[in-house]
């Protein structure tokens, strides 16, 4: 029986291995303030995110950074601020990286969201299981 093995983002590897996540990942895209540099050369980019989740998130950059990169991320709803690092750079599309950032430390509060328990799975989602009959039309007297 062959290993599997967790993947490392941005691993050139090639083979196509499990992906272990910590905190189950959420597809949304919210508005962040992305922090950066020193001095003299900092940035600030408004940018959103493709995916998120209690350790950071994946997001689209124009700005070009680098693994391992401390950066900040701000949710502009709460002017909250988190330490983070650059911990994957993808594809370039649009002028934009997919950037992925890891949190100094887990934040799941940051996103004031509700995250899907670790449990649940997308492909089962429920389905209506048969027809449901149809409703009984009132009368009035």
């Amino acid at each position: 029986m062959a290993e599997i093995k967790p993947s490392v983002p941005g691993s050139s590897s090639g083979e196509l291995t499990a992906e272990r996540r910590r905190t189950q990942r959420v597809l949304i895209a919210m508005p962040v303030l992305v922090r950066g540099g020193t001095a003299p050369k900092t940035f600030e980019e408004e940018t959103t995110t493709v995916s998120v989740n209690a350790n950071g998130c994946l997001l689209r950059l124009a700005q070009q950074v680098i693994r391992g990169q401390q950066i900040a991320v701000v949710n502009p709803k709460t002017a909250e601020e988190l330490p983070s690092t650059v911990t994957f750079i993808g594809a370039k599309e649009s002028g934009k990286f997919e950037v992925g950032v890891e949190f100094a430390e887990p934040s799941p509060l940051f996103w004031r969201i509700a995250f899907p328990p670790p449990d649940w799975d997308s492909a089962e989602r429920k389905r209506p299981t048969g027809a449901r009959a149809p409703l009984k039309p009132t009368t009035q007297k």
